[in-house]
């Protein structure tokens, strides 16, 4: 069976990619497994100094399940099960290298779409996983 990684997080192009996704899973003899992922930013500067480990953990994980809920609710009205993932880190090293670490077959992901002159001057995340990527990226717009 195919595994196919999907980053996101809770916004509207990642929204779009899920359901174009989920239209796009006819094309395959048996659906692949759906893995989402979701990588929070880690908290910088002094904050370890006032709140302890614990309770970054803890938003982190709230923080990402929110990220995760709209794509959840989208598979689970389209009756299709999925396993869901948070992590930390730099959101294109962290895709790719789970992606790689645990055997995913693609990775399918949808662009923020920030357009023209921001997209060339920020780049996106999208892009640089792309890049990155030993794994075969499926960007779906």
């Amino acid at each position: 069976m195919l595994k196919f990684l999907l980053p996101v997080d809770g916004s509207e192009a990642s929204n779009k990619a899920v359901t174009k996704l989920i239209r796009l899973l006819d094309w395959y003899k048996e659906v692949p497994a759906i893995h989402l992922l979701n990588v929070q930013f880690p908290q910088h500067g002094n904050v370890a100094l006032f709140i302890d480990k614990k309770s970054i953990d803890l938003y982190h994980q709230e923080e990402g399940m929110k990220g995760l809920q709209s794509a959840r609710d989208l598979l689970d009205q389209a009756g299709i099960a999925c396993e869901f993932h948070i992590t930390v880190g730099s959101p294109e090293e962290m895709i790719t290298r789970y992606a790689r670490e645990m055997g995913f077959d693609q990775i399918v992901i949808g662009p923020r779409g920030l357009g023209g002159v921001k997209g060339l001057l920020l780049g996106s995340v999208a892009s640089k996983v792309m890049q990155l990527s030993t794994v075969p990226v499926l960007l779906i717009k």
